[in-house]
């Protein structure tokens, strides 16, 4: 589906200062309040103006549709196509458009890529992504997602803070993964299923692999196309866009009282529960409503902030961003943008308005934390070595560049390094706000385990730590 280039040897210890140093000045932009503090919202747009202003690298700028090519309506199947066919053609330099499969009823899953690299992954440029229209009859996650695609294209060259995200990004987009229940749906219908399910019958977000419960409902092509689709991309970062209320919604989804009973309104928090809320409060705070905590009726919750964990809010069995983060460590979260299920078009306009700095600054998140690579002795990388960041048990692995990214606060950290043939490393690093820490780990052969007496050799490592080209650098021996 996508280009790879090959590793370019011993060069990829240290990123170029080109690319390192554009990284640090978004980070100073996030430095969220206190979730108590009064207007949490309006004192968050101020710190960005100022440390914007400070930084030189402004907010993303309003954006106005062109008309010839995109307007705020909805757009059935053909019409998105020949959008996103015409966007491919006419900025090949910064999109690659592909289809991870098709529909029941044979409707391409289209997925542009919006990057400075579109067609080939760049080595220490992480892969994040968002999805929309998962349920049919929630397409305002669609139309803003092509918005999106547009929005990046035609400010390129103009927006600072675009060409800062897409030169150090690659961003995929899948703007509907349920394009058959898309079709036979109702604009203006605020509530019901019709049109939620795909061609089956079958609920999208049900229909993935479990942690905590079995699914034995039969996969379905959509979903099947997403699975292999991730399994095949070390994405970062995503968020699944959804209608139907106001609210950032985190993992887990599903609780293990699930098993026993069929509803239950317990948080089911994760090891990584600080960084989900952080993802959380970064779209809830960007967004022109969301942080208020306001209920979309008298009858439905309101969420402190703007955001919720998903199992508190209600449980539920299958769903998508629970799976992306046990099976492959991607931290998915669920946007949910409007209350209204499927609103009347001359409210996109607005919605647009409310989403756009949300849905940018999210993305940038990808780049707090640790990232690095893991090598053999000899340099070269390592594939599919497992890494766990201590006391977080859900893992992730490195790319075939033996590339790994993690989204972390600050704080300090023990990261446990495994590979086939290898023998394991434990090694110690901080993560500061300011900029995101570059960490190397270099795995020893397995037969150095076993020294000339027989005893076992200590893998615990020891780290060096400064700072190249203003990044923190943490090299292991």
């Amino acid at each position: 589906m996508i280009l790879r280039t090959p590793l370019a040897g011993h060069q990829l210890l240290l990123l170029p200062s080109v690319l390192l140093l554009p990284l640090l000045l978004p980070l100073l932009l996030f430095r969220p309040c206190d979730a108590k503090t009064a207007n949490p919202g309006d004192q968050l747009q101020m710190q960005h103006h100022q440390l914007a202003a400070e930084q030189g690298l402004p907010e993303p700028r309003a954006y106005m549709p062109d008309a010839q090519h995109l307007d705020f309506v909805y757009h059935d199947h053909e019409e998105l196509t020949r959008f996103l066919r015409a966007t491919s053609a006419r900025y090949p330099n910064l999109t690659a458009l592909y289809s991870i499969g098709k529909s029941i009823q044979g409707r391409d899953l289209w997925v542009m890529v919006v990057s400075s690299s579109p067609y080939e992954h760049m080595v220490g440029k992480p892969d994040v992504k968002y999805v929309g229209n998962i349920h049919g009859n929630e397409p305002v996650g669609r139309e803003m997602l092509l918005h999106l695609i547009q929005y990046f294209v035609t400010s390129y060259s103009s927006d600072q803070y675009v060409k800062w995200l897409l030169d150090n990004t690659r961003i995929h987009i899948l703007p509907t993964m349920n394009p058959d229940g898309y079709a036979v749906s109702k604009e203006g219908t605020c509530d019901g299923g019709q049109g939620r399910y795909n061609a089956r019958g079958f609920d999208l977000n049900r229909n993935f692999p479990d942690y905590f419960k079995q699914n034995n409902k039969r996969g379905q092509p959509e979903t099947d196309s997403v699975k292999d689709w991730i399994s095949k991309i070390q994405f970062v970062l995503s968020g699944s866009l959804h209608g139907g209320a106001l609210v950032a919604s985190y993992p887990y989804d599903n609780t293990p009282n699930s098993m026993f009973q069929t509803y239950s309104a317990a948080p089911s928090l994760t090891p990584d529960d600080d960084v989900f809320k952080h993802l959380s409060l970064v779209y809830a705070r960007n967004h022109a409503k969301m942080s208020r905590g306001v209920a979309c009726k008298s009858a439905t919750p309101a969420f402190e902030n703007g955001i919720t964990n998903g199992a508190a809010w209600y449980p539920l069995t299958g769903g998508m961003q629970d799976y992306n983060y046990v099976w492959y460590g991607c931290m998915e979260i669920t946007l949910e943008i409007s209350c209204c299920k499927f609103p009347p078009a001359y409210e996109l306009k607005k919605y647009w308005e409310d989403n756009q700095l949300s849905l940018i600054k999210f993305l940038a998140e990808a780049h707090r934390g640790v990232q690095g690579f893991v090598f053999d002795p000899a340099g070269m990388p390592i594939e599919r070595a497992s890494i766990k960041i201590k006391g977080r048990d859900v893992g992730f692995q490195t790319t075939k560049y033996g590339e790994f990214w993690r989204i972390l606060l600050p704080g300090y950290y023990k990261v446990e390094v495994f590979a086939e043939g290898f023998a394991p490393r434990e090694v110690e690093f901080v993560i500061v706000e300011q900029h995101p820490t570059l960490l190397n780990v270099t795995l020893q052969p397995s037969k150095f385990l076993v020294a000339a007496s027989g005893s076992s050799i200590s893998t615990k490592t020891s780290t060096a730590k400064h700072l190249v080209n203003g990044k923190l650098q943490v090299s292991t021996e």
